[in-house]
């Protein structure tokens, strides 16, 4: 598959789809997250709409922005062949975001990185399950222009960031999501990772992990769904660790944010129903890679993007301050 970025909606089942933007100062605890969302409920599709999300978030005045605008489908369009998304207030094209949700305004151009990450092996991505996909379109990007907050312009000047896409039938059940866009002593580097479970039937499977990381010129692939199943995972409160191995590497990663720098935002479901998605994109993130005996240690202080997806009556979400949009 080539068309990484094109629409996958058939015009007719429930689907929810994203592309996102998300870039951080490159030493200052400052982010952006942008995000232009198509949603069609399950049996209805005249109801489907268009949303564009945004996020701003300051570690330095301990605040977060976050809008929303939803918009009726027949004002928007989505390019089923190429990255081209356009509606009333925003447009996304490769390369180039404009728009604006409530108080939040942006222009910005972005370019360069690496080629398309995927965080599943690519047979994943036109099979039936998982019901949720998800890749980096654009690891490592530079972002440039600006982002405008309550009528306060920032000049976005070269922020490492990432260009991504999401599709599928459904929300994965329960999640926790990370990526990495340079490290502090390793700016080329890139890590994506996933801790899921889904339902089936009346059960819920058991935690599966995936991570692709990108170091000095290698990629490390810990993507296999079977081999994932026996990762050792765990999500305790604000907090995420997990230890996967394969093929003589060894992979340890740590995410954790204050709740305080996280958004929690309403993902409405297909089939129905809300999950609530605690997003933070100052998140601190360590992590240790052995091979051959040799241990690396890589860390970013407040660059990384960590999400949880739960759901929206868990008590975290009155921790991180209630539901901004």
């Amino acid at each position: 598959m080539t068309n990484w970025d094109g629409c996958r909606w058939d015009g007719r089942s429930g689907h929810y789809e994203s592309w996102f933007q998300r870039a951080n100062h490159p030493t200052r605890p400052l982010a952006l997250w942008i995000r232009h969302t198509l949603f069609c409920p399950k049996g209805n599709p005249g109801a489907a709409e268009g949303e564009i999300w945004s996020v701003w978030s300051d570690g330095e005045k301990g605040t977060t922005f976050a809008q929303k605008t939803e918009l009726p489908r027949r004002d928007c369009s989505f390019d089923s062949k190429s990255l081209d998304v356009k509606m009333p207030g925003g447009s996304l094209k490769p390369g180039h975001v404009e728009g604006g949700t409530g108080k939040l305004e942006w222009n910005l151009k972005f370019g360069g990185g690496g080629p398309v990450s995927l965080l599943m092996p690519e047979a994943v991505y036109t099979a039936g399950f998982p019901k949720a996909k998800a890749l980096c379109s654009m690891p490592n990007a530079k972002f440039d222009g600006t982002f405008t907050v309550a009528g306060e312009t920032h000049r976005i000047d070269s922020w490492p960031g990432s260009h991504n896409h999401n599709w599928g039938s459904q929300h994965t059940d329960r999640y926790a999501w990370g990526q990495v866009c340079g490290f502090d002593d390793a700016p080329d580097a890139f890590l994506e990772c996933g801790t899921a479970q889904v339902k089936v039937g009346p059960l819920m499977t058991p935690k599966v992990t995936v991570a692709v990381l990108n170091l000095d010129g290698r990629r490390y692939e810990l993507n296999s769904i079977p081999r994932g199943a026996f990762v050792k995972a765990s999500i305790d409160g604000f907090q995420w660790r997990f230890h996967s191995v394969s093929d003589g590497v060894a992979l340890d990663v740590a995410l954790d944010a204050a709740p305080e720098r996280f958004a929690a935002l309403r993902y409405r479901n297909p089939p129905g129903g809300v999950k609530a998605c605690l997003n933070s994109k100052l998140a601190r993130c360590t992590v240790r890679l052995t091979e051959n005996d040799k241990t690396r240690t890589l860390t970013s202080a407040h660059r990384a993007a960590f999400e949880i997806l739960c759901e929206d009556t868990d008590p975290r979400v009155a921790q991180v301050g209630g539901f901004q949009v």
